[in-house]
């Protein structure tokens, strides 16, 4: 459901995890975090350089319902953490 859209942006799609990673650090603040941008995102919650929403703008708000939203993040989470990946 999200990658589609992010194949056209040049930024990858872990690099937005990364980012909530840096701010937020654990996981149930990175996915409450994550829930409740792309529930309704705007500029001040983004993680994103604000020269990145200048260009590309805010995110449309999600049309996933909450629990596929969850789903999804938990999905997220598992595929590009970092944790217990590094040597």
């Amino acid at each position: 459901n999200c990658v589609k859209c992010h194949k056209r942006i040049p930024v990858s799609i872990d690099k937005y995890f990364y980012r909530y990673l840096l701010k937020h650090s654990s996981e149930r603040e990175v996915k409450a975090a994550m829930f409740r941008y792309l529930k309704k995102p705007t500029k001040e919650q983004t993680v994103m350089a604000e020269a990145f929403i200048k260009r590309f703008g805010v995110k449309k708000k999600t049309k996933l319902s909450d629990e596929k939203l969850q789903e999804a993040l938990d999905i997220y989470w598992e595929k590009y953490k970092v944790f217990g990946k590094l040597k």
